[in-house]
């Protein structure tokens, strides 16, 4: 196996998803590429107290290694990933006890196997100034206490397992909040300067916690490249614009930068990030939004071709139950009802993601695939609806059933990836 460091740096993609289509999706693809497969879980979705999955890490492996079992995915090519992991579920807390629940936060995703680790400290906590920006020597000095419990895992690991990986690190965070803009917003590229003074002040507070082998195995640092999307709109990569902070990585040979937010990037763009340093390229919301596309499609197919008492009505049932329940997107979604009601099915923020997994929206989908199966709609009915499963599908390339049609709508946002890594 390569070293975790020279498989970054060659350039990979991260799934940031916990759903078990995009997960297997993502793993068929690796395996038709000859790829290892970075899926990551953030901080809030996967914790000590089992986050809103409901999963700590040590179930999060779990489970990604049974959906490798379920897809004959060789598991040795699975890399996992911490994101954003730090004190943001605890901000309302103070340094010492929200620090404390951090620290046990990495340590359990360390000890869980988990070998990529983005540290981030870049939130204010109780008691620190509300009006004032975090200096990077407080942002640094609380990383290198979160990576110093990481060190500490990763040694009682290797006592265990002699051959367990050390985990490579990551630091920084970028400027909009993880998933999306929650309005359409001018974004603005990490300085050089700020980029710089990151790095000095970790490599100076990593030095004081006597972590210099650890510094040795940061890889990355996450940055603002200028890409965001917001309900309707995308923020497109601009070289010429992330040209000062691109050059800024020649300072620091071996560094690469990670970029958040890249969904919905051209794959032009995406290779052109690749090229200019953004070796690893965060997705997440724009798997969910292309599975998303292929249930809707095999909806308007099941209406075609399923009596209307037999229907699953998984759209009406997707829609009852954001209505029902708007905590995960009434704070991203605004406008008049019909703005919202479009905006609930369609945008590009994907708050919709977090509603798969509830029961009767995964009774609605599971009715679906079930309808589709057995109807057997005619090839010249998905030509109208998912065009280019059709066309693969009368090739012999996909199978024609719909979880294969919904896995492979999801890899064809998957290889606009695959185009971006392959040429790096």
């Amino acid at each position: 196996m390569n070293s975790l460091g020279e498989i970054f740096r060659n350039g990979i993609f991260s799934i940031c998803s916990a759903n078990e289509l995009v997960i297997e999706a993502s793993m068929e693809n690796a395996a038709s590429t000859d790829s290892y497969v970075l899926i990551e879980a953030t901080a809030n979705q996967v914790n000590q107290f089992g986050g809103y999955t409901g999963m700590t890490p040590a179930d999060f492996r779990a489970y990604v290694y049974s959906l490798a079992d379920k897809v004959g995915f060789d598991k040795a090519k699975v890399i996992l990933g911490g994101d954003h992991l730090g004190p943001l579920t605890w901000a309302a807390e103070e340094e010492g006890p929200a620090m404390a629940k951090a620290e046990t936060l990495v340590r359990d995703f360390v000890l869980a196997g988990f070998s990529k680790i983005h540290i981030d400290t870049s939130m204010r906590l109780l008691g620190d100034d509300p009006h004032a920006r975090l200096s990077d020597e407080t942002i640094a000095r609380r990383g290198a206490a979160l990576c110093k419990a990481a060190e500490n895992a990763r040694a009682k690991l290797q006592e265990q397992d002699g051959n367990a990986i050390s985990p490579v690190y990551v630091i920084g965070s970028e400027v909009p909040v993880p998933g999306g803009a929650r309005e359409a917003e001018v974004v603005s590229v990490t300085s050089p300067e700020d980029f710089k003074a990151t790095v000095n002040a970790f490599e100076s507070a990593f030095a004081n916690c006597g972590l210099t082998d650890a510094w040795g195995r940061v890889v990355a640092v996450v940055v603002q490249p200028g890409v965001e999307f917001s309900d309707s709109e995308v923020v497109e990569y601009d070289r010429e614009k992330a040209s000062a902070l691109t050059s800024a990585l020649t300072d620091y040979p071996g560094m690469i930068f990670e970029g958040h937010s890249t969904d919905y990037q051209t794959k032009h763009n995406l290779a052109r990030m690749v090229e200019d340093g953004v070796r690893i390229l965060k997705v997440g919301p724009a798997l969910t939004f292309a599975m998303r596309e292929a249930l809707f499609a095999l909806s308007a197919i099941e209406g075609e071709v399923v009596p209307a008492a037999k229907r699953a009505y998984f759209v009406e049932t997707l829609m009852e139950t954001m209505y029902g329940d708007p905590s995960n997107w009434v704070k991203y979604y605004h406008g008049t009802h019909s703005e919202i009601g479009i905006k609930l099915k369609y945008s590009y923020s994907d708050r919709e993601r977090y509603y798969l997994g509830c029961p009767p929206v995964t009774v609605a989908i599971n009715k679906l695939i079930s309808n589709i199966d057995g109807a057997k709609p005619e090839a010249n009915i998905l030509s109208q609806h998912l065009p280019i499963q059709y066309d693969k599908i009368r090739m012999g390339f996909l199978k024609n059933d719909a979880c294969s049609l919904i896995k492979d709508r999801i890899r064809n946002c998957l290889d606009t990836y695959n185009y971006a890594v392959k040429r790096s």
